[in-house]
């Protein structure tokens, strides 16, 4: 059966364009009534209005869909507020949340301000946590809630001149990982979507004819599918032009070398410290923890 968001409200940020736009289009094909919020500002996050907001909006309406727009900054606590009772007072109800909206502010770190590291963890981390806090309460009370939130290959893996994004991109990985055992009881779902895709943020950094490969819209299948009925939790997607993979933070088994280890001994055994072949995924923290406490249990391998 086809995924349908039919009777579903769904909130966007940084819907205007690029990614986003293409996740509401998406959402709003398969039935879903959006919200487009976009404060439309530069990619620094300097600036905003709200007409590449209504331009989506009117994509959607004339496609036969439903939408309205919203042109509040997703770090503003009244501009929260508002969006979230705009959809309630429109709508009836919010059950999705894809949580999109970002800037970027690249430069090595040497050279890097501090402002400026603040500036994209504030619009990337707490332009999330503020969205899911003023919904979290609603999806609660209707036991249902659907939030997909964005990292990226920078926060996974890294990439230079992008220290500010990278911690904020994995910063969202640990918001999801105890968010979603939270949500759990009242069957809120929450996922990380993790796109390559030529937008605004990389028009810059890849030729012509890689960009036109890497079609935001070939992201928003993947989005979909992570707000659906039926899509798991805690789990990261990536996308790129039809390529989808999912990633995982991981761990090795270890080694228990006894509670006289020196420095020295970690030197010596660090192949089998860090052997991958060994390695696992963990749901939470406790699971973690539980390895060890099993480990503990054997005889040291330096007696």
């Amino acid at each position: 059966m086809a995924i349908s968001f039919t009777g579903k409200v769904a909130i966007v940020t940084g819907a205007g364009g690029g990614l986003g736009r293409s996740h509401a289009l998406e959402l709003a094909r398969r039935g879903a009534k959006v919200v487009i919020n976009d404060l439309g500002g530069a990619l620094d996050g300097s600036g905003g209005n709200s007409q590449a907001a209504e331009k989506v909006v009117a994509e959607i309406k004339a496609a036969g869909g439903q939408a309205i727009a919203n042109g509040a900054s997703v770090t503003d606590d009244a501009g929260v507020d508002h969006l979230v009772k705009q959809t309630i007072d429109t709508f009836g109800r919010c059950d999705i949340l894809i949580a999109n909206a970002g800037i970027l502010r690249d430069k090595s770190f040497s050279k890097m301000e501090i402002a400026d590291f603040d500036a994209v963890m504030n619009v990337h981390l707490m332009g999330t946590v503020k969205p899911c806090k003023a919904l979290w309460p609603i999806m609660k009370a209707q036991g249902y809630g659907r939030i997909v939130v964005t990292t990226s290959s920078t926060g996974l893996y890294g990439n230079f001149g992008q220290t500010n994004y990278g911690a904020a991109k994995l910063s969202l990985v640990g918001f999801m990982n105890s968010l979603k055992l939270e949500g759990a009881k009242d069957n809120i779902k929450v996922n990380a979507i993790c796109p390559v895709a030529a937008t605004r943020m990389t028009e810059n950094l890849m030729p012509p004819a890689v960009l036109e490969m890497l079609k935001p819209d070939y992201v928003s299948p993947a989005v979909a599918y992570l707000a659906s009925d039926d899509a798991p939790t805690g789990v990261i997607i990536s996308a790129a032009a039809g390529v989808f993979a999912a990633a995982q933070i991981v761990e090795t088994d270890g080694v228990n070398l006894g509670h006289k280890a020196s420095a020295d001994d970690i030197a010596a055994h660090f192949s089998q410290i860090a052997d991958w072949s060994t390695a696992k995924h963990y749901g939470q923290g406790g699971e973690q923890n539980g390895k060890f406490f099993a480990r503990v249990q054997e005889t040291p391998l330096l007696g």
